[in-house]
C-alpha cells in the first residue's frame, strides 16, 4: 500500500470580504502534473489551466472554507486551520499524513484516529502537493471574487479580488459594507464606526 500524502494550503486571509478558502489535494505519483509552483507565481490563465488538470489527475482533491461570520467570531487564524480541517475531511479518499503550508498546522481528526501533519515553510513551492492545493484555492476564490463582482460591479471584486487596496477602501466609504465583509477587520470595522456617526 503505498503512502498517502495530502497536500494543504490556504488562500484569501487577508482580504477584507469574502470566505477563507483551502484545499486539500492528494496526487497521482504514477500521473505527474508539470508546472506546479506556489499559485501566486502563476498567471490567471496558467493556474486556471493548472486547476483543471489537478481535478482530472489527483487521487483526491477537496476545497474547504470558512465563512466571514466564523472569521468574525473565531479570528482570521482560527478560521483558517477550521477551513483547513473541513479541506482534509472532505477528501473521498483518507491521507496517511498531511502536509501544510506555513508554520502551524490544525489537527486533523477522523473516524479512523488522528491523522499525523507538519507545517512546512514556503510549501506552497518545495511540496508539490501544496502547490497543487495552492492553485485550487486561488482560482475557486478568484472564481467567487469574479462572481461577486458580477453581483456588485460598484465594488470593483474582480481586479482588487477583496483585498485592502486604496482603490477598494474608498469604494467601501463611498457604497457601504456588504453582508459578505469581515466585520472585524479594522478598516471594514471603521466604516462601520463611520456609518454609526
Amino acid at each position: 500500500m503505498a503512502y498517502c500524502i495530502a497536500g494543504v494550503d490556504e488562500v484569501g486571509r487577508g482580504p477584507l470580504v469574502g470566505d477563507v478558502v483551502t484545499a486539500a489535494v492528494i496526487l497521482d505519483p504514477d500521473n505527474p502534473i508539470e508546472g506546479l509552483m506556489d499559485s501566486k507565481k502563476l498567471s490567471e490563465k496558467k493556474r486556471a489551466l493548472l486547476s483543471d488538470e489537478i481535478k482530472d489527475k489527483a487521487i483526491a482533491w477537496s476545497i474547504g472554507r470558512a465563512s466571514p461570520e466564523e472569521i468574525d467570531t473565531l479570528n482570521i487564524l482560527h478560521a483558517t486551520m477550521l477551513a483547513m480541517q473541513r479541506a482534509v475531511q472532505d477528501l473521498p479518499v483518507m491521507p496517511d499524513y498531511v502536509l501544510v503550508d506555513g508554520n502551524r498546522t490544525p489537527s486533523f481528526a477522523t473516524e479512523q484516529g488522528n491523522i499525523n501533519s507538519q507545517a512546512v515553510v514556503k510549501g506552497d513551492d518545495r511540496v508539490a502537493e501544496i502547490s497543487a492545493a495552492s492553485i485550487l484555492a486561488k482560482v475557486a476564490r478568484d472564481n467567487e471574487m469574479i462572481a461577486l463582482d458580477k453581483l456588485y460591479p460598484h465594488y470593483g471584486f474582480a481586479q482588487h479580488k477583496g483585498y485592502p487596496t486604496k482603490a477598494h477602501l474608498e469604494k467601501i466609504i463611498e457604497h457601504g459594507v456588504l453582508d459578505c465583509y469581515r466585520q472585524s477587520f479594522k478598516p471594514v470595522a471603521r466604516v462601520l464606526g463611520l456609518t454609526h456617526e
